[in-house]
């Protein structure tokens, strides 16, 4: 130790010791957040990267989003970005290993930064964890460490400290042994005063108390958040099922871990796509919610840009691999494959206004895979005797190089095509059934899509063109878990679901129990 000689030399070694202190500080707080995020991890089994991962947008993406897919490599990220966390976290907050865990502290916040970084672009994510225009936590954070790796802050207090001294006393007593043949052994000092050891001792455990706090306010948390759930659980079973289901109980929906397998594909044309894949009234806003009027809003609202691509992402990384909708959702889908590097196929319905040709145009310059003519407009030209307008629109989309389908709601409209000798590459058509309370065939008012489903699936069986059937939920009102079977069963080559992002996953894994079963179905494959 040195001893100051002058009073400026007394103010230097208190001041130092006093910047030291505050560099300690510093380092236990990175590292108490460091610890709380791991165990935070390591305690919920339904915790993974996955989400995380599939939002990254910048550099090394591709990658990010590779690790997300794969169930095992996630697996493993999951393992290292938990224990990572912990261990770093007590590294930092014992002053054990203290460069190490600075080391792989900055190295762990840099891949955070990297995956998503806090560009004004940048995703949902971004905005949980909070952002300054290119600065965040993780980056605040990271500068912090890159600072503390510039001062022995573990020796000058932390477990580092014994560490070096014991590393000292072995070298020093390596050169006592030589000695001790030529010098008396009495004259020997010491290794070190046993009252410094005592007084070092507790100096550089200093911070158990602290993570004695840790320890104490983690329990605590840990007990009022079991203590809350127990409340709204025990709450919610003693109220009536029309609230308790969502409004008093915590709301969980499956994510990656859960996901059961790998969706299979058929063919239109050339065009490979998914059995089950994305219907895009939900992200458009086009809602059909019967005399409730604020949904499509409400809708609107809910999918972001940010938030329709975390969606295709997630889809993709499940196996969904198109989606159906409006050319007016060219942009966002666009904007998808730039931004993000997505390859979610799109199908469009050329729904523009009542010119069919015009939003064929935009269809095919907005990168559509394949077109058709809207189920909407198509039974309004039957019902005009116009299906001749559907076999020129069919033609100009074959002249684009695209595959081209008839749409209709009305079975009289694929009828009517059918006796007109159309002969499109595929048909979309409705199909549910209308055993819901809301389903009133003799009125229809937005609440029913197929009026007459058994003459439809009679009507379809005969047809040899791929057949992709929308509404199967007949806009919410039937569960998948009978609207999958019933579609997939009655004739379905692929069917066309609007989903939310958290719906995403338990989709996928119905439609691979039901097409994985024994479905009894009538109609061949044609797809």
């Amino acid at each position: 130790m040195t001893i100051p000689k002058t009073n400026q030399d007394r103010k230097s070694l208190i001041s130092a010791s006093i910047h030291m202190y505050f560099l300690v500080a510093l380092r236990i707080f990175i590292g108490w957040q460091f610890l709380y995020e791991g165990i935070i991890k390591l305690l919920d089994p339904n915790w993974t990267s996955a989400g995380y991962l599939t939002e990254s947008s910048w550099i090394f993406s591709g990658l990010f989003h590779w690790m997300a897919a794969n169930p095992g490599v996630l697996q493993i990220v999951d393992f290292l970005n938990t224990w990572g966390l912990i261990l770093i976290g007590l590294g930092l907050f014992f002053g054990l290993f203290t460069s190490l865990a600075i080391i792989s502290g900055i190295l762990l916040l840099g891949l955070y930064y990297i995956a998503n970084p806090p560009f004004i672009e940048s995703g949902s994510g971004a905005l949980l964890e909070g952002h300054y225009l290119i600065i965040d936590k993780n980056f605040i954070e990271l500068t912090a460490l890159f600072v503390l790796i510039f001062f022995r802050t573990g020796k000058f207090l932390g477990l580092d400290y014994f560490i070096s001294r014991l590393w000292k006393e072995k070298v020093k007593s390596d050169i006592i042994e030589k000695k001790i043949s030529t010098v008396d052994e009495s004259s020997v000092e010491p290794p070190f005063s046993p009252t410094l050891k005592r007084r070092e001792l507790l100096k550089q455990l200093a911070t158990l108390p602290l993570f004695g706090a840790f320890v104490y306010a983690f329990y605590k948390k840990r007990k009022w958040e079991s203590l809350e759930e127990r409340h709204l659980t025990d709450y919610a079973e003693d109220r009536p099922d029309a609230i308790s289901g969502t409004t008093l109980k915590t709301f969980f929906y499956s994510d990656l871990k859960d996901l059961k397998g790998t969706l299979p594909y058929g063919k239109i044309k050339d065009l490979k796509i998914s059995r089950l894949f994305l219907g895009g009234n939900l992200i458009g806003g086009w809602a059909h919610a019967r005399d409730l009027i604020y949904v499509s809003k409400l809708i609107k609202t809910y999918h972001t840009d940010r938030k329709v691509f975390d969606t295709f992402r997630l889809a993709e990384t499940c196996g969904i691999n198109t989606i159906l909708t409006n050319p007016q959702l060219c942009r966002v889908i666009n904007e998808y494959w730039r931004k993000e590097g997505g390859k979610i196929q799109f199908i469009s319905d050329c729904a523009y206004g009542k010119d069919i040709i015009e939003g064929i145009k935009l269809s095919v310059d907005g990168g559509a895979h394949a077109c058709y003519f809207q189920g909407g407009i198509a039974d309004q030209m039957v019902s005009e005797g116009k299906v001749e307008e559907i076999g020129k629109a069919l033609d100009f989309i074959r002249q684009n190089g695209l595959p081209a389908g008839i749409g209709a709601h009305k079975l009289e409209t694929v009828q009517e095509c059918v006796k007109a000798g159309l002969k499109p590459d595929y048909w979309v058509k409705t199909l549910h059934h209308t055993n819901y309370w809301s389903a009133k065939p003799e009125e229809e008012l937005d609440n029913i899509w197929c009026a007459n489903p058994d003459e439809t699936i009679t009507f379809m069986n005969d047809l040899e063109e791929p057949w992709i059937v929308y509404k199967i939920l007949a806009a919410g009102a039937i569960d998948p878990n009978e609207g999958f079977p019933y579609a997939f069963k009655n004739g379905a080559d692929f069917i066309c679901v609007g989903m939310y992002d958290f719906q995403i996953v338990d989709d996928v894994n119905i439609a691979l129990e039901v097409l994985n079963g024994d479905l009894e179905r009538k109609r061949p494959w044609q797809a």
